[in-house]
């Protein structure tokens, strides 16, 4: 059974960078559809980025267009998303996901 774990959350100061990490285990993302979440203290969960891995098309929620950036690696069989230009607003647990399938998410706070 597919299995995700999320990692690279962390504290960082406005205008710095993350890299979140996806790791898969019990299945390969070759044939899925990936996507990035995350959900605001008091605000209701928000899809900001996909990946599908079979033509690697990809969407970004307006917010993080330009300063996100969802990527993979197939050998590794970890989705990533780099974030940079890291704003107040982006502080959230960020979750990972495929179809019913969610890591139990990664913090990241924003503050200086």
């Amino acid at each position: 059974q597919l299995q995700l774990k999320e990692s690279g959350g962390g504290l960082v100061q406005p205008g710095g960078s993350l890299r979140l990490s996806c790791a898969a285990s019990g299945s390969t993302l070759e044939s899925y559809t990936m996507g990035w979440f995350r959900r605001a203290p008091g605000k209701a969960r928000e899809g900001i980025s996909c990946l599908n891995m079979a033509d690697d098309r990809t969407w970004y929620e307006d917010s993080v267009k330009g300063r996100f950036t969802i990527s993979r690696d197939d050998a590794k069989n970890v989705l990533y998303l780099q974030m940079n230009d890291l704003a107040p607003e982006d502080t959230a647990t960020y979750y990972c996901n495929t179809g019913n399938h969610w890591g139990q998410g990664t913090q990241v706070t924003v503050s200086s």
